[in-house]
């Protein structure tokens, strides 16, 4: 089991995707004077410093920054460490070097002869002056790369991968000597077995053991990542479309090819139903097959991504009220949320391994005697 474990981890931690951000037009003020012109300007600046925060924890980054603070002279400064910058150029093949290169994005990188940009966490194929290109709705139209870089977020899939492969292999090990738990095992074992006897029984039955190494390694991957997610350095992982697709469609493959007869006999002619409503039903089940592995990713995207953007906007709305009430309500109210945040945590990989197992609950049904009767 421990094998099949390190084999589907492996193969998540392969998936991962950056999200571009989009520029932010200026919004101009009606000058009605120049004290209100100055009011107005410094609000719509404290609204961009916001949204910038809440970016920062939202959005894949090819650096990993814990923190964006300001200089004297106004400048930004980014407190964090690069990461492996790897893309591919059509006409120029393969490309390595660190993000520290593009200075965030300030100026572009000779490399193999060319000229590239990071914008928005995208890399663009650009000029020596590093000139973007941008149409009517300020998308740069600039050659685009096969970016496969290291990006945060594929770091912390790695760092999860890694601590996983750690805590249940030291498990594994610990049980060859005692069937005793003992160190992290008295930890993780209820959670191993609530999976096993709450999760995978119930919903899968007698074949429920070769789903097992899945379904605790999804439950984990997820429960780390939104942990992970908590803290404080602009980790969302989970809240990553790529990465919620990426595991939607390991479920969806792995309960098509382990699916039996009945299985596919109930999507493409229902049985114990006249034939009129079996050709009736075949769409609405083959449109169902596609719905269910959607529902995962739109699930567990939606409820990591909103829990995130409410935390931030709150924090945000501490330094933009700048009062006394302000300064009370809203950091107790965010504590609260984060609290709840936790709970979402545990639940969305609850969530997502449940579904998941009666998913393949229902590709393992037997034939019922009753539709065998009819």
């Amino acid at each position: 089991m421990l094998k099949r474990v390190v084999l589907i981890v492996g193969f998540l931690s392969t998936f991962s995707s950056s999200f571009a951000q989009h520029e932010n037009a200026a919004v101009a003020a009606p000058n009605h004077g120049t004290e209100v012109t100055k009011v107005v300007s410094e609000d719509e600046k404290i609204k961009t410093e916001n949204k910038n925060f809440i970016d920062h924890h939202l959005l894949d980054a090819h650096s990993f920054d814990i923190m964006v603070a300001k200089n004297a002279d106004g400048t930004e400064k980014h407190i964090g460490f690069p990461l492996p910058v790897i893309f591919y150029d059509k006409a120029n093949g393969f490309h390595a070097f660190m993000s520290s290169e593009f200075h965030h994005g300030e100026k572009p990188v000779e490399s193999k002869g060319a000229y590239y940009t990071l914008s928005h966490e995208k890399i663009y194929k650009t000029d020596a002056n590093g000139t973007l290109t941008l149409d009517e709705h300020h998308h740069a139209t600039n050659e685009k790369v096969i970016d496969l870089s290291i990006t945060k977020s594929v770091l912390m899939i790695l760092v999860t991968a890694v601590l996983m492969l750690l805590i249940f292999g030291s498990m594994a090990r610990n049980y060859k000597k005692s069937l005793v738990p003992s160190g992290v095992g008295k930890i993780f074992e209820p959670l191993v077995l609530f999976v096993r006897d709450e999760i995978a029984k119930p919903n899968i039955g007698n074949n429920y053991k070769k789903y097992m190494s899945y379904l605790l390694t999804v439950f984990f991957f997820i429960l780390f990542l939104n942990i992970f997610g908590l803290m404080p350095f602009g980790i969302n992982v989970t809240g990553n479309l790529a990465i919620t697709v990426a595991l939607a469609l390991i479920t969806f493959f792995i309960t098509q090819f382990t699916a039996n007869k009945n299985y596919w006999q109930h999507i493409f002619w229902m049985p114990g139903l006249p034939w009129p409503m079996k050709i009736v039903m075949m769409p609405i089940e083959l449109v169902g097959l596609f719905i269910k592995p959607f529902s995962l990713l739109i699930r567990l995207f939606a409820n990591m991504s909103a829990g995130h953007i409410i935390i931030m906007s709150l924090i945000a709305l501490i330094y933009y009220f700048k009062n006394v009430i302000a300064g009370v309500a809203f950091p107790f109210l965010t504590f609260v949320l984060y609290l709840l945040e936790v709970l979402v945590a545990f639940l969305q990989a609850y969530i997502f391994t449940m579904l998941s197992a009666v998913y393949f609950g229902m590709a393992n049904e037997e034939h019922h005697h009753e539709e065998a009767h009819h």
